[in-house]
C-alpha cells in the first residue's frame, strides 16, 4: 500500500464514533466517503470484504488506537452505495465493489486514450487493455476485469466499441 495523506479528521478521535447530531453526522459521513474513495483510488482497490476494510488502515487508526465500529463502517458503505460509488457483490453484504470513478468516467478515459493514440479500428484483449505495457501510465491500468467489461459495454452502447470473443478470451475493437 502506498502512503496515504489522510484528512485532519482522521487524527481526531471523535471521527471514529458516528455523531448523534444529524448535521454533524452528515458532514462526518461525507468526510468518511471522501476518505474511502481517495484511499481506494490511491491504492487502486476495487473490491474488498467488510472484514478487510475493518482491519485496513482506512478504518483502523493504529496511531490513535481507534477503530470505526463495524456498524458504523456499514453505515459509511451504505452512504457510498446511495451516492453510486459502491455496489454490494453478495446478498450478505460481506464484499463490495468501490467505484471511485463512475462507469461512464472509466469508459470516457479509455476512449480518450484510444483516440489520443490513434488506436481506433484496433483490437485489444481485455488483458492488454488493463495490464499491457501501452497502458502502464494510464489511470485505468490494472482496472479489475469486471469493471473494465462494464465500461466497455457502455462504449459499445455508444457505438464506439464492440466486445468480441477471441481464442484466448474476450477482446474489444474500438471505432
Amino acid at each position: 500500500m502506498m502512503s496515504f495523506e489522510s484528512p485532519w479528521q482522521y487524527s481526531f478521535p471523535p471521527f471514529f464514533t458516528l455523531q448523534p447530531n444529524v448535521d454533524t453526522r452528515q458532514k462526518q459521513l461525507t468526510a468518511w466517503c471522501s476518505l474511502v474513495l481517495s484511499y481506494c483510488r490511491l491504492n487502486k482497490l476495487y473490491t474488498m470484504t467488510v472484514t478487510e476494510a475493518q482491519e485496513s488502515p482506512l478504518f483502523n487508526n493504529r496511531k490513535l488506537q481507534r477503530k470505526l465500529p463495524l456498524e458504523s463502517i456499514l453505515v459509511v458503505l451504505e452512504e457510498l452505495r446511495k451516492k453510486g460509488n459502491l455496489e454490494w457483490l453478495d446478498k450478505n453484504k460481506s464484499s463490495f465493489l468501490v467505484l471511485w470513478r463512475r462507469l461512464e468516467e472509466w469508459s470516457k478515459l479509455i476512449y480518450q486514450w484510444v483516440s489520443k493514440n490513434g488506436l481506433t479500428n484496433s483490437v485489444f484483449t481485455l488483458y492488454e487493455l488493463s495490464n499491457g505495457d501501452d497502458t502502464e501510465n494510464e489511470e485505468f491500468h490494472g482496472l479489475e476485469e469486471s469493471l473494465l467489461l462494464r465500461a466497455l459495454q457502455a462504449l459499445q452502447q455508444e457505438h464506439k466499441a464492440e466486445i468480441i470473443t477471441l481464442d484466448d478470451g474476450r477482446g474489444v475493437k474500438f471505432f
